[in-house]
């Protein structure tokens, strides 16, 4: 019988980064594609004064902190909490953004609705992992950069479907009940629920924006094919830098 290490907080024994996070750049930016033609039309200072909410997905101790779930993929180290700081902070400041989204996702899903397919696949995720609670809570919960931005009156929220808060959640009605036309996007995993909730935003009748070097795939070698995709489809991809000064007013 396995027994939990319950005088742990974190699900994961804390244990430094794998070797090959020394080599990972600190930001994406080298990776993120100038803007397609069709969004260099666009007056993005002028979309971007449009009543907007903003879209923190994920960022979680799981992948920011020794011991989370997800640690090992080195988010830590690649720049994308920085960044979203720095965009939250923009964001207040611009008078039209008029809803914050703080979007839960949780790697422990066992509390999920699941099909067959979702009971497979959420296994292999955790299946391996023997957590308490309190411990799994610690890995789901907020990391504390932006819990110290959280103010009263935002949206605190987790996802319930594969890979989009969209479905199964409040948050289409927020939205709607606060008439925004622009959802600003951050977080983790660029090509899960960054991509997912971009797609499902433009469904949605809405005007997703993708602030690349705030985002991160499993692997760096995963955001090229993944940054094109969604400039070239989706959403505009732009740099933590050019958001705020497309804010700033």
């Amino acid at each position: 019988m396995t027994v939990v290490d319950t005088t742990r907080t974190t699900p994961l024994e804390p244990a430094p980064l794998p070797a090959e996070a020394a080599d990972f750049p600190p930001t994406n930016h080298a990776s993120i594609p100038p803007l397609p033609e069709h969004w260099r039309k666009l007056d993005l200072r002028e979309v971007l004064s449009r009543p907007a909410a903003f879209l923190s997905v994920s960022q979680s101790n799981s992948l920011y902190r020794p011991g989370g779930a997800q640690y090992h993929e080195a988010h830590a180290v690649r720049g994308s909490l920085e960044a979203t700081v720095r965009s939250v902070q923009a964001a207040r400041r611009a008078p039209n953004f008029v809803s914050f989204n703080w979007i839960g996702y949780s790697i422990f899903r066992d509390g999920y609705p699941q099909t067959d397919f979702d009971r497979a696949q959420y296994s292999s995720w955790t299946g391996h992992i023997d957590a308490t609670p309190e411990q799994i809570a610690w890995d789901d919960a907020l990391v504390d950069e932006l819990r110290e931005l959280v103010e009263p009156g935002d949206n605190e929220l987790y996802e319930r479907a594969l890979q989009t808060a969209f479905v199964g959640t409040d948050l289409p009605l927020e939205l709607a009940r606060k008439r925004v036309e622009v959802v600003v996007i951050t977080g983790i995993h660029l090509d899960w629920c960054i991509e997912g909730n971009a797609r499902l935003a433009r469904d949605h009748g809405l005007l997703p924006i993708v602030i690349g070097d705030a985002t991160g795939a499993q692997h760096p070698s995963q955001e090229p094919a993944t940054f094109e995709r969604i400039s070239n489809f989706f959403a505009p991809v732009i740099t933590s830098e050019q958001f705020v000064e497309l804010v700033s007013r």
